[in-house]
């Protein structure tokens, strides 16, 4: 039985990548299936939700679910036309603000989106939020929950081959969804996270210039991130992210294709 587990393991790996739009990284999704990702995730949004206060904040929580349908309908065109029409399946759309001081945002693998007020200030109007919102879309769409929780498992099984399966075992099954969009950051799969994060900014910043939002702006918001931080510990949102003069360097690199796609907009 631990031999055939083990091969149906091997296989998958084998077998089990897809390839990042636009990026055209290859990444290990096939372990977990997204359908099953999907449904575990949406459970843990819903359960994230229920334990806390949303924003009553009508005029941010407006901007936040604008700004965030916006760039829905901005990737869903992209991927409809260049022959990704499969990727969004299964995908329902949710975006809400979190009453809280943290300065910070997540995305759940399924298109389910969460920002906390303590980020508002730094985003400052729509065009700031579209940098986070892009950034977070770019996590959903590239499938990084989904490739982080296969990550998860893989070390599962290989810690433990006879390991319990995701169906029969709840509580592992939250603790990888949880570690996958970054809560309760799991060390052992830091480097694999910093790759996801300059990823989801090279996506980002191609999502909002198709939206019709400046992404000439996206390098401004993570100076004011980085002034943010006045030198001490850095804020949740970046502690996996690479350095801000990395960061800001890459997304100025960026910037000149992006801008063709900002140029070509229909979304404005």
């Amino acid at each position: 039985m631990r031999k055939l587990v083990a091969l149906s393991f091997i296989v998958a790996l084998v077998i089990g990548c897809t390839t990042v739009p636009i990026t055209g990284r290859r990444q290990l999704t096939g372990v977990v299936s997204s359908d099953e990702v999907i449904a575990m995730s949406a459970d843990a949004y819903k359960q994230v939700m229920d334990s806390v206060k949303l924003s009553d904040n009508q005029a941010q929580v407006a901007m936040i679910k604008r700004v965030g349908t916006r760039i829905q309908k901005a990737v869903e065109q992209y991927m409809n036309n260049n022959g990704y029409e499969g990727l969004l399946d299964g995908f329902d759309w949710e975006f809400n603000l979190i009453e809280s001081e943290q300065v910070n945002a997540w995305a759940m693998p399924g298109g389910k989106v969460a920002f906390y007020t303590g980020i508002i200030p730094i985003c400052k109007d729509d065009l700031g939020v579209a940098v986070v919102m892009g950034h977070e879309v770019a996590h959903a769409v590239a499938k990084h929950g989904q490739e982080r929780m296969n990550q998860s498992y893989a070390k599962q099984v290989g810690l433990s081959i006879g390991a319990v399966a995701l169906g029969q075992d709840p509580t592992l099954a939250q603790q990888m969804v949880f570690q996958a969009v970054g809560i309760g950051t799991d060390i052992g799969l830091l480097k694999f996270s910093r790759t996801h994060e300059s990823e989801a900014d090279e996506l980002g910043l191609t999502f909002m210039a198709i939206a019709g939002y400046d992404p000439s702006e996206a390098p401004k918001f993570w100076e004011r991130m980085s002034e943010g931080s006045s030198g001490q510990a850095p804020p949740e949102f970046l502690s996996t992210h690479p350095s801000h003069e990395t960061r800001i360097e890459r997304l100025n690199a960026a910037l000149p294709k992006a801008m063709e796609y900002y140029n070509k907009s229909t979304l404005k």
